[in-house]
C-alpha cells in the first residue's frame, strides 16, 4: 500500500500531469465522437487544436530551449504536407484502400516527417552558424522559397496554383490520431529536456561561450534540436493535409510561421505545457471568430484577434499586473483547494 501511495505522490503527478490530462481529453472526446455525440464542427476544431499544439511544442524546442529564433516552421510543415499528401494521394488508389487507411496514414506521416527532418538538417547546417536576426531571416527565406517552389512546379506533381488533391480522413478519428501525435511529441520533448542532453541544450541558450568551454558540442546539439523540431512540423503538415481535400501553398506563408511563434511566446519561453495551452487557446479564439464574424463582419476578424493577443501579452507581462497575477492563478487555486480538503479531513477525524 505504501508503495502505491509513494507512486502517486505530488512530484509524480506534477511530472506527468500533462500526459494524464491530454490522454483524458483524447478518451472523452474520442468516446463522444465514436458515439456520434460530437458535432462535426467540434471535430474539426479539435483537429486544428491538435495540429497547432504539435507545431507550438516542436517550435518551442528551438525557440524556448535552444534560444534560437526560427521563422521557417511553416516551411517545414509545407514540406511534410505536400510530400506526405502526395504519398497518400498515390497510395490510396494504388493499394485499393479508402482515405481512412491507417497504413497509408502511417507511411505518409513517416515520409512527411522524415522529409521535413532532412530539409531541417540541410538548412540547419549553414543557418545555425548564424545567430539572432540573421537566423530568423534565413529560416523565413527558406519558408518562402519552399512555398514558391512547390507552387511553380509542374501541375502533375503538386497541383501548381490549383493545389494538391489529398484524401480526407474521417473526422471521427483524425483528431484522436492527431492528439496521440501530440502525446508523442510531448514525450520526446520532455524526456529530451530532462536528460543530460537537455541540460547541454539549455546551457547553450544561457551562455554559448561557457557551454563551448565546458566541452558541449554546440553545432551537434543545435542541429539535433532543429532536426527533431522539423520532423514534428512535417508530421503536423501531413495531419493538416488529411484535414483538407485540397492543399494550397498560400496557407504556409510567413504569417503562419509568425502565428506559431506567437503561440510559443504567449505560452512562455521554455514552457512545454504553456506552448500547448497557448496553441489551443489561440486556435479556439481564431475558430470562434471565424464562426461568429461572417459576411460583412468578417473584416473585423483580424482586428479583434489582434486586440485579444495584445490584451493577453499585456496581462502576462505588465509589471502593474504582477500582484494580480500572483494572487489569481492556477497554482494559488490548487493550493486553496488543497487547504480546504485538509481542513475537511481534520474535521472528519475530530
Amino acid at each position: 500500500m505504501s508503495t502505491v501511495l509513494a507512486f502517486f505522490k505530488k512530484p509524480f503527478i506534477r511530472k506527468y500531469a500533462n500526459y494524464f490530462i491530454l490522454a483524458l481529453i483524447t478518451l472523452v472526446f474520442g468516446a463522444l465522437s465514436l458515439s456520434g455525440s460530437l458535432k462535426m464542427g467540434n471535430q474539426f476544431l479539435l483537429e486544428q487544436i491538435a495540429i497547432a499544439m504539435l507545431l507550438a511544442v516542436s517550435l518551442g524546442m528551438v525557440v524556448g530551449f535552444l534560444g534560437e529564433l526560427s521563422l521557417g516552421h511553416a516551411g517545414f510543415m509545407c514540406v511534410g504536407a505536400f510530400l506526405g499528401g502526395k504519398v497518400s494521394a498515390i497510395l490510396v488508389p494504388a493499394l485499393g484502400t479508402n482515405a481512412n487507411s491507417i497504413l497509408v496514414l502511417v507511411i505518409s506521416l513517416l515520409v512527411g516527417g522524415l522529409s521535413a527532418a532532412v530539409f531541417g538538417m540541410i538548412i540547419g547546417l549553414p543557418a545555425l552558424r548564424l545567430r539572432g536576426d540573421y537566423l530568423a531571416i534565413v529560416t523565413l527565406a527558406f519558408g518562402e522559397i519552399v512555398r514558391n517552389v512547390v507552387m511553380n512546379l509542374p501541375e502533375q506533381l503538386f497541383g501548381a496554383t490549383l493545389g494538391l488533391e489529398t484524401p480526407r480522413f474521417d473526422r471521427k478519428y483524425l483528431f484522436i490520431i492527431a492528439l496521440i501525435a501530440v502525446l508523442a511529441c510531448l514525450a520526446v520533448t520532455q524526456n529530451l529536456m530532462r536528460s543530460k542532453h537537455g541540460r547541454a541544450i539549455i546551457s547553450i541558450k544561457d551562455n554559448e561561450i561557457a557551454a563551448r568551454a565546458m566541452g558541449v558540442d554546440i553545432t551537434k546539439y543545435k542541429l539535433f534540436v532543429f532536426t527533431i523540431s522539423s520532423f514534428f512540423a512535417g508530421v503536423a503538415g501531413v495531419l493538416y493535409s488529411y484535414t483538407q481535400s485540397r492543399l494550397q501553398t498560400p496557407t504556409f506563408d510567413y504569417n503562419y510561421s509568425i502565428e506559431i511563434l506567437v503561440m510559443v511566446v504567449l505560452g512562455g519561453m521554455g514552457s512545454i505545457n504553456g506552448a500547448a495551452l497557448a496553441a489551443a487557446l489561440i486556435t479556439f479564439i481564431n475558430f470562434k471568430l471565424q464562426t461568429v464574424l461572417t459576411g460583412n463582419l468578417s473584416v473585423l476578424q483580424n482586428v479583434i484577434y489582434s486586440l485579444i493577443l495584445i490584451v493577453i501579452v499585456i496581462y502576462r507581462n505588465a509589471p502593474g499586473l504582477k500582484a494580480f497575477r500572483e494572487k489569481y492563478n492556477l497554482a494559488v487555486l490548487l493550493q486553496k483547494l488543497k487547504g480546504k480538503r485538509a481542513e475537511t479531513e481534520e474535521k472528519e477525524d475530530a
